[in-house]
């Protein structure tokens, strides 16, 4: 039986950040140990006209991305009237064990409303969810009633 809050983890890797440009915002780095795959959903709000913005992920070997590569082919560019939309990068099997996506904000103001990654096809289930989330509930066939 596949309940996705119990197969896949959940992390907010990138907080909300303000309208700004001319920045490059790095998100938290993964560990992809045990995931075959990553989904980075990235949330953006307002973005000014003339705005260039865009993500893309990095990988490496040092858990702190030391060593951060660009991943060839990952960058979303998103154009400056596609505000309050996400842009989803999926990662299957990188090459490396760290991962970390990559903002770049240039131009005119975007608003970055946070990043939140899914590591799916994990090697153990149940995963333990990060200590970003606040709360994990899966609800079976749940009664109307009372929340």
């Amino acid at each position: 039986m596949l309940n996705i809050s119990k197969e896949v983890k959940v992390a907010r890797v990138m907080n909300a950040v303000a309208a700004g440009f001319g920045d490059t915002l790095n998100g938290s780095v993964l560990d992809m140990a045990n995931f075959d795959g990553v989904v980075f959903i990235a949330a953006f709000g307002a973005i000014t006209a003339t705005a260039v913005t865009s993500v893309k992920a990095q990988q490496g070997a040092a858990s702190n991305l030391s060593d951060a590569a660009d991943l060839a082919g990952s960058k979303i560019d998103i154009a400056d009237n596609q505000g309050n939309k996400v842009a989803v990068l999926d990662i299957y099997r990188p090459q490396k064990r760290y991962l970390r996506l990559v903002v770049s904000r240039a131009t005119a103001n975007a608003v970055i409303d946070g990043v939140v990654a899914l590591q799916y096809k994990g090697k153990k289930a149940p995963v333990t969810q990060d200590a970003s989330v606040a709360g994990d509930k899966l609800c079976v066939s749940p009664d109307e009633g009372v929340a």
